[in-house]
């Protein structure tokens, strides 16, 4: 393999270039993303970078040794990809050829069509849409926030800080059931509750009402009226796969790789939002949309790329994620659609910390916890050495 290339420039990108260079690849490496910024941090950017404690340098992934020795272009998108020529082709113009193709092009922000170019509404993906927010939060401002998600709670928490009146507003039946189930996403509708934040779930939004450019009001099925200086919309996000239409690479709710990222196509493998890897564990394909991920699957995939020992790779971790809001620290580790119950391990609803464990039977498959650091750690590892072993009694 003389070139390998790596189609997008943030943190699941940066983290394929370095496992090529630390497993030995000395040929060309080429990185392309269509961001103009080198690779940066986004988690800070729904929290302290949107509150001004930190600023754009803070965010920076690479260090100052870094020796990638890589070709960067940036500001300019990946159009296509032709597996019989090898070539990526660019919006620019410009091809390159992949002897080794890493696709880490993330995911874009679900939108509202009825919004767009709207002035005082914005979707936070990128460095540019945090920075745009950070100018519309003034103390006294009211905010409409629709989506209880990772990125609207810590939005909320974060304005609500800042001194703006804010409210949340979630189509189902609780934030988070998705990821959490109904019942622990109950649990975390009590952070904004206890932070004088209004969330209202079980919404729909009937229309937006707009003055100029603007959107000045969100009126909800009902007839309730709410007021509105800036809206965030934050709906979940769709892989950015459209580019690879075409190509012969396997696509579905993201590209589809098997348990170590290889994709459909040889010499190509997918990591980041944009992946959808096999999971042994529940027999489906599943995008592992969070920072933990980015940061190690990508050895995994680029190991396997390079014809590494498998024995030598690093083990295919469960889905890790925590998120900020109002001043307390939520993590969880596993994956909650196979639980059939959940057992309070410490605390409860309505306490001031908690650690939940969801089992599917006798056997645990994931773990939430609320300002309980320690114990979730250690339920963590626990998850991670099943996880090791259900693949190993898989492979015998």
């Amino acid at each position: 393999m003389e070139s390998l290339v790596i189609v997008g420039a943030s943190l699941a990108g940066l983290s394929a270039a370095r496992a090529a260079r630390n497993l030995g690849f000395a040929g060309r490496l080429v990185i392309i993303g269509d961001d103009p910024q080198r690779p940066y941090d986004r988690p800070p950017l729904s929290k302290d970078f949107l509150a001004g404690r930190i600023e754009l340098e803070d965010l920076a992934l690479e260090t100052d040794d870094e020796a990638l020795e890589a070709e960067w272009i940036l500001g300019t998108r990946a159009v296509s990809f032709d597996a019989t020529t090898r070539l990526v082709h660019l919006e620019d113009g410009r091809s390159v050829r992949a002897d080794g193709l890493v696709i880490a092009t993330g995911a874009s922000p679900r939108s509202l069509p009825q919004l767009a170019g709207s002035a005082n509404v914005v979707s936070l993906r990128t460095v540019a849409d945090a920075q745009r927010l950070r100018g519309l939060l003034a103390a006294g401002r009211r905010l409409v926030v629709v989506g209880a998600g990772f990125i609207g709670a810590e939005v909320a928490s974060t304005a609500h800080a800042l001194g703006l009146d804010v409210t949340v507003l979630e189509k189902s039946p609780t934030p988070l059931c998705g990821p959490l189930g109904t019942e622990l996403g109950g649990v975390v509708a009590g952070l904004h509750e206890r932070a004088g934040v209004e969330l209202i779930c079980g919404v729909d939004i009937e229309e937006f009402e707009f003055t100029g450019g603007s959107v000045s009001a969100v009126r909800l099925a009902g007839g309730r009226v709410l007021p509105a200086d800036v809206v965030v919309v934050g709906i979940g996000a769709a892989p950015n796969t459209a580019w690879l239409e075409g190509s012969g690479i396997e696509l579905g709710n993201g590209v589809l790789c098997d348990a170590v990222g290889a994709t459909s196509i040889p010499g190509v493998v997918a990591v980041g939002d944009c992946a959808a890897w096999w999971e042994p564990g529940t027999g489906r394909h599943h995008r592992v949309e969070h920072w933990t991920g980015a940061a190690e699957r990508p050895a995994v995939a680029v190991g396997a790329l390079l014809g590494a020992d498998p024995a030598g790779l690093p083990a295919v971790k469960p889905p890790y994620f925590w998120s900020d809001q109002y001043g307390t620290r939520l993590q969880f580790a596993g994956d909650a659609s196979r639980a059939d119950r959940v057992a309070y391990e410490h605390g409860g609803p309505g306490q001031d910390s908690l650690l939940a464990v969801y089992y599917a039977g006798d056997e645990p498959v994931a773990v939430l916890a609320w300002n309980q650091t320690r114990l979730f750690c250690r339920w963590r590892k626990t998850l991670e050495k099943l996880a090791v072993a259900a693949v190993q009694s898989l492979a015998a």
